[in-house]
Order: structure tokens, then C-alpha cells, then sequence
């Protein structure tokens, strides 16, 4: 029961960042507060989600697979983000 509302809140919580980093990316005005409202919100709203797909699985190797997925995007969208806003900036 306990693990059961755990998963509820971390996948409503994920929603919750995505919708907002949907919300921001279609309502800030320019290139740099459009790309950080996405890429915290993805962010988080992706740790969040998988965090409750990997609690509801269980501790197996997809939990693993899932906590891999989290590090690798963990690592790549601030890089992402980082890369997005240099060549914005170059224009």
C-alpha cells in the first residue's frame, strides 16, 4: 500500500515537471529561459517518472536499466543545454 502511493506521487510529481517545462518552453519568450525550463524540467520530470517505474519493478536488472537511463540523462541534457545555448549565442 505504502509502495503503491509512493510510485502515485513520483509519477504525478514527474508529470507535474513536465507539464511545467512543456509550459515554459511554449511560454518564455527567448532561446536561453526556453532551454533552461527544459532541461531542469525533463530533466527532473524523467528522474521522477523512471524513479516510479524502477520502484514498481522492483530491484531487478530493469530497475538497473531504468537507474542507468536516469545517470545517462543526468550527464547529457545539461550537456545538451550547454551546446544549445553556445550556438545560440554565436548567432
Amino acid at each position: 500500500m505504502i509502495k503503491s502511493i509512493l510510485e502515485i506521487i513520483l509519477l504525478l510529481g514527474g508529470l507535474f515537471f513536465f507539464s511545467v517545462g512543456t509550459i515554459g518552453i511554449l511560454r518564455f519568450p527567448d532561446v536561453m529561459t526556453r532551454i533552461h525550463s527544459g532541461a531542469k524540467c525533463d530533466t527532473l520530470g524523467l528522474a521522477l517518472s523512471l524513479s516510479a517505474l524502477a520502484l514498481h519493478n522492483g530491484f531487478n536488472f530493469v530497475s538497473v536499466k531504468l537507474m542507468l537511463v536516469i545517470v545517462f540523462v543526468w550527464i547529457s541534457n545539461p550537456t545538451i543545454a550547454h551546446l544549445i545555448a553556445k550556438a545560440a549565442n554565436k548567432k
